[in-house]
């Protein structure tokens, strides 16, 4: 079963729309009110992302479900270009990205260009095995998987990893769900959060 697809804007048009789907969704498919607040709470976290995508035009948002798995996704069109991140980033006092800090906002870098490979090369969320400049890649992926896996085997040699083991424990979309994948195309970001039913 795929759900409607409801496009969302970084402004906050239709989010109310997709946390809507998400409920008619676990009410067309009977899921316990545990279950149900889970598939609820996962997408209002990914509209909180969407929200703080600076410059995001606009995304969609949909639900997948296969038996008792289900996926949800937030397809962004429009990421922020290098010299509009660079503009925003100069307006900062700090000159640095804020709105990076904890597990939602290292994932919220991935939907900016030329972001990821500041939020990779300074940290252990690096999990892939691509060693050359972000930049110029035409296709990536990354899974919250791995860098769980990455950080278990760093955090106790790496401060920066165990710090961001502790970002990870804190995260509300770590914990409920399964697996998170982010997929970058050219200028279009994909966010993947799966979760099975009980």
């Amino acid at each position: 079963m795929k759900s409607d697809i409801i496009t969302v804007t970084g402004n906050g048009r239709k989010f109310e729309a997709a946390l809507a789907q998400a409920d008619a969704v676990a009410t067309y498919k009977r899921l316990s009110p545990k279950s149900s607040l889970q598939l609820h709470l996962l997408a209002e976290e990914m509209m909180c992302m969407m929200r703080s995508i600076a410059g995001a035009s606009e995304g969609e948002f949909w639900i997948e479900e296969k038996g008792d798995n289900y996926s949800l996704h937030l397809l962004v069109f429009k990421r922020l270009t290098e010299e509009k991140r660079e503009q925003l980033l100069s307006a900062s006092s700090s000159g640095k990205n804020e709105a990076a800090r904890g597990f939602l906002g290292k994932l919220r870098s991935f939907f900016d260009v030329g972001a990821e490979d500041v939020a990779l090369s300074h940290s252990p969320l690096l999990t892939g095995s691509y060693d050359g400049d972000f930049s110029t890649m035409q296709s990536w992926e990354w899974s919250m998987m791995e860098y769980r896996n990455r950080l278990a085997n760093l955090q106790s040699q790496d401060p920066q990893a165990q710090e961001a083991w502790d970002e990870l424990e804190k995260s509300v979309i770590a914990n409920v769900a399964d697996e998170i994948k982010v997929s970058i195309k050219g200028d279009t970001a994909e966010l993947i959060v799966f979760k099975h039913m009980q």
